[in-house]
C-alpha cells in the first residue's frame, strides 16, 4: 500500500463477534508492515469472549498488543486520539450503519471500508442497504463482485465493490493456490462445522446430531468432532437456537468417539481427514488447507442455506457419504471464480489506496446512508437496538422507552392483519386460532372486524 506522509497507512478496524474479529484481524493482519493496524473489539450484548478472542486471533499474524477492548462511549476519542486514515468496520449490518453514521460526523474523517466475513452469495438487499454510507465494500470473489455489482445496478443502492483473497482461503503457505494440491495426508477426524442459522428447524439440526452419532458408531476407531462456534455461556455472530451439544444429549448415551471442540478452525482442521458442513465459510478454510469436504445435500439447495455456491463446487454429498466418510474436493473449474483466484486479482489496497489519497486532497467525497424516516429519535433506538446495555446515552433510553411499545404495537398489527386474511379465507375458525395468545382486547378487535368483513362477503 501507498505510504502516507512518510508512513505506512493507519488503519482500525472496529469489530464485535467472533467471525468478524476473526476476519478483521486476518484481513489486515495479512498485510504485514505495510499497513500500520490496530483492532478495537467493540463492547456489545455478542462481544467475543477472551477464549474467542484468542481463538479468533490465531494465524492471523496481528499481534495481540495491537488489540483492545473498548465501550462505545470510549471510541469517538479513542479514534480521535489514533487518528486512522481508514476504519474497517467489520460488524452485523444494523451496527455497521449506526457506526458508520457517527465515524462520518468525525473531521477529517476516516476511510470507511466495510465487508463481510465469509460467504455472501447470495447478495442480498440488506446487506448493502446497512454499509451504504461506507466508502468500500470488501467481498472474496469474482463471483461476490459480479453479484453484488448486479444487485447495486437493480437498486440503485451503489457501491465500491473491491476484491481481496478471503483470508481463511490463504492456506498453509499463505496463498490462495493450496486448494488446487489436493488432499493432506495423516488426519483422521471428521470435522463438523456447526452454524448457528443453518439449518433453522430443530428437526433438521436433530437430523444432523443422529447422523454425527451414526458417523461415530461405524468407525470407533476415527473421531467425529463436532466443531463449535461458542462455548455454554458465549455469544455468536448470530443468535443459536438448538444448539448441538444440548441436541446430541437428547440421543442419550453417546459413543466416545464423538467429542466437541471450541479450538481454532485451523486447529481441528490439522487433524481433519475431511470437513462436513451445510454452508460453513469452514468448507472454504478446509479447502485451502487441502481438507476435503461434504457440504450436506439433506435439506436441498437454496439462497436461505447459502450453500448454492458449495453446490456449484460438486461438493454436495448425502448421509450414507458421510457415514462412509466420502469426502469430495471442489470441481477445479470452480476455483479461480470462487475464493481461490490468482493475488494478483486483488484490488482492495489499490482501490483503498485511492480513496485515502482522496482524503489526503481534502476531496473524499460524504456518503448518505439510506433514507428512512424517524430523524433523531430513530438513529438513537438503532443505536440502542444495536449496542444494547453498551449505549449508556439519554437519547437510547428515551428511544427505547418509546420505541419497544410502539414495536409490540406493530407487531400486533402485522399479526391482526394476518389473522383477518386467513378468517376472510376459512371462516371464523380460522380466526380464532390464529388471534389465540394475543392480548383480550386486540383479539376481541381481530375477531369484530373479521366477522364484519365476512358478513359483507368481502
Amino acid at each position: 500500500m501507498t505510504r502516507v506522509a512518510g508512513r505506512p497507512p493507519r488503519i482500525v478496524a472496529i469489530a464485535d463477534t467472533d467471525s468478524y474479529v476473526k476476519w478483521a484481524a486476518a484481513l489486515l493482519g495479512a498485510e504485514g508492515g505495510r499497513v500500520d493496524a490496530a483492532l478495537l473489539v467493540l463492547e456489545t450484548p455478542l462481544v467475543v469472549s477472551d477464549s474467542q478472542l484468542a481463538s479468533a486471533l490465531v494465524g492471523s499474524a496481528l499481534a495481540r498488543d495491537r488489540v483492545e477492548r473498548i465501550a462505545h462511549a470510549a471510541l469517538a476519542a479513542r479514534l480521535a486520539q489514533l487518528r486512522p486514515d481508514a476504519v474497517l468496520l467489520g460488524a452485523r449490518g444494523p451496527l455497521v450503519r449506526v457506526l458508520a453514521r457517527e465515524i462520518a460526523d468525525l473531521q477529517p474523517r476516516p476511510v470507511l471500508v466495510t465487508g463481510l466475513p465469509g460467504i455472501s452469495i447470495p447478495a442480498t438487499r440488506k446487506a448493502v442497504v446497512y454499509r451504504l454510507q461506507c466508502d468500500l465494500f470488501v467481498v472474496h470473489s469474482q463471483r461476490e463482485v459480479r453479484e453484488f455489482g448486479a444487485l447495486s445496478a437493480r437498486t440503485g443502492y451503489a457501491h465500491r465493490y473491491a476484491l481481496a483473497t478471503l483470508p481463511f482461503a490463504r492456506g498453509a503457505s499463505g496463498v490462495a493456490g493450496a486448494a488446487a494440491a489436493g488432499s493432506r495426508p495423516g488426519g483422521t477426524d471428521l470435522v463438523f462445522a456447526t452454524q448457528a442459522k443453518v439449518p433453522a428447524e430443530r428437526e433438521d439440526r436433530l437430523r444432523i446430531a443422529r447422523l454425527l452419532r451414526a458417523a461415530a458408531e461405524a468407525d470407533p476407531s476415527r473421531r467425529v468432532v463436532v466443531k463449535l462456534r461458542a462455548a455454554a455461556g458465549e455469544h455468536q455472530t448470530h443468535v443459536e437456537q438448538d444448539g448441538y451439544p444440548e441436541l446430541l444429549a437428547s440421543l442419550g448415551p453417546l459413543p466416545p468417539n464423538l467429542v466437541t471442540s471450541t479450538a481454532p478452525m485451523a486447529r481441528a482442521l490439522a487433524s481433519a481427514e475431511g470437513l462436513v458442513t451445510v454452508s460453513s465459510t469452514a468448507a472454504i478454510e478446509a479447502i485451502a488447507s487441502g481438507v476435503p469436504v461434504i457440504a450436506l445435500d439433506m435439506f436441498g439447495v437454496s439462497a436461505s442455506l447459502i450453500n448454492e455456491t458449495l453446490a456449484d463446487a460438486d461438493l454436495l454429498a448425502g448421509e450414507e457419504d458421510v457415514v462412509a466418510r466420502r469426502f469430495r474436493h471442489p470441481d477445479p473449474e470452480w476455483l479461480d471464480e470462487n475464493y481461490f483466484h490468482a493475488p494478483a486479482a486483488d484490488d482492495w489496497t489499490d482501490a483503498l489506496d485511492s480513496l485515502i489519497a482522496l482524503r489526503a486532497a481534502g476531496a473524499l467525497p460524504q456518503r448518505a446512508p439510506f433514507a428512512r424516516r424517524g430523524g433523531a429519535l430513530r438513529d438513537a433506538w438503532e443505536r440502542r437496538i444495536a449496542l444494547g446495555r453498551s449505549d449508556t446515552s439519554a437519547s437510547g433510553a428515551i428511544a427505547y422507552a418509546v420505541g419497544m411499545p410502539a414495536r409490540t404495537a406493530v407487531r400486533l398489527a402485522n399479526r391482526a392483519r394476518r389473522a383477518l386474511r386467513k378468517g376472510a379465507d376459512a371462516g371464523t375458525g380460522a380466526v380464532a386460532s390464529a388471534t389465540a395468545g394475543l392480548p383480550e382486547e386486540a383479539g376481541d378487535l381481530v375477531r369484530g372486524e373479521a366477522d364484519r368483513r365476512l358478513r359483507a362477503g368481502r
